[in-house]
C-alpha cells in the first residue's frame, strides 16, 4: 500500500500538465508515449523478438508536432504509411523479419494512437479540460476499488491463467466504483447523469480489458513488470495499460452522447 501511495505522488506531475493542457502537455505526450513504446519493446526482446524501435521513437515525436502545429488527421495516415514502407525495407535488409515487424506497428497502434485520444479529447471538446479526467477516474477507480474489494472478499478467480490475483468480486467491485466515482464527477461538475453511469460502467469492464491484455503480453514474454520507473506499479505501461483503451471509448462515446 504504501508502494502504491508513492506511485501516486510520483504520477501527480502528470496530472499538473494535463491541467495546464497545451505544448507542455504535447511534449509530455511524447516522452511518455516514447517510454511506454521502449518498455513494450523490450519485453519482447526476451522473446529473441528485434522490434524497429526508431519507427516507435519516430511517432512519437510526430505526435507532439501534430498537436502543437494541429496538423490534420491525413498526416497522421501518411507518417503511418511512409513508416510502413521504412518498416519494410528493414525487412527486405534481412536485419529483421516479419514478427519484428508486427509487433513494431502493434506499438504505435496500441500506445501511440490510443494514448493520444487523451489529447484528443482534451482539444476536440467545449468541456474537454473536464472530460478529460473522466479518463483517468474510470481507470484509477477500476484499479482501486477492484483492488480493495478484491482483497476484501475475493474468492473467484477471473482469468488465473493470466493474472493470478485478480477476482471477480474484484472486477464487480471495480465497476460498481467506476460507476459511482464517475457519478459524483459529474454531479460536481454538471455533466450528464446518464452519460456519466455509462461510461463509468462500461469503461470500468474496458479498462479490466485493457489491463488483462498488457498482463497477457507480460505473461507471454515471461516478466513481471514493463519497467521499474514507478515505485510499486513498474513501469509506465504498467499504470497506463487500462487507459490506453479507456481513452479512446470515452472520446467516441462522449462525441456519440453530445452529438
Amino acid at each position: 500500500m504504501l508502494k502504491r501511495t508513492i506511485a501516486s505522488l510520483i504520477l501527480l506531475p502528470l496530472f499538473i500538465f494535463v491541467l495546464y493542457g497545451g505544448t507542455p502537455l504535447y511534449i509530455l505526450e511524447m516522452v511518455v508515449v516514447a517510454i511506454a513504446l521502449h518498455e513494450f519493446y523490450k519485453a519482447f526482446r526476451a522473446k529473441n523478438m528485434n522490434p524497429i524501435f526508431i519507427l516507435g521513437y519516430i511517432f512519437s515525436v510526430y505526435l507532439a508536432a501534430k498537436n502543437i502545429f494541429g496538423l490534420p488527421i491525413w498526416y497522421t495516415y501518411a507518417i503511418i504509411f511512409i513508416l510502413f514502407l521504412i518498416g519494410i525495407v528493414h525487412i527486405l535488409s534481412g536485419k529483421y523479419d516479419v514478427m519484428d515487424f508486427s509487433v513494431t506497428f502493434l506499438g504505435i497502434f496500441y500506445i501511440g494512437l490510443l494514448f493520444d485520444f487523451i489529447i484528443i479529447t482534451m482539444d476536440n471538446f467545449a468541456k474537454g479540460s473536464i472530460y478529460v479526467w473522466i479518463i483517468f477516474v474510470i481507470a484509477f477507480a477500476t484499479d482501486t476499488f477492484a483492488y480493495f474489494i478484491g482483497s476484501m472478499i475475493g474468492k473467484h478467480k477471473l482469468i488465473p491463467s493470466i493474472s493470478p490475483k485478480k477476482t471477480i468480486e474484484g472486477c464487480v467491485g471495480g465497476i460498481l466504483g467506476s460507476a459511482f466515482s464517475c457519478v459524483v464527477f459529474g454531479y460536481i461538475f454538471g455533466l450528464n447523469m446518464t452519460l456519466m453511469f455509462f461510461l463509468g460502467c462500461v469503461g470500468s469492464v474496458i479498462a479490466q480489458l485493457g489491463d488483462l491484455f498488457a498482463s497477457s503480453i507480460k505473461r507471454f514474454a515471461g516478466i513481471k513488470d514493463y519497467g521499474k520507473i514507478i515505485p510499486g506499479h513498474g513501469g509506465i505501461l504498467d499504470r497506463f495499460d487500462s487507459v490506453l483503451l479507456v481513452a479512446p471509448f470515452v472520446y467516441n462515446a462522449i462525441k456519440f452522447f453530445t452529438n
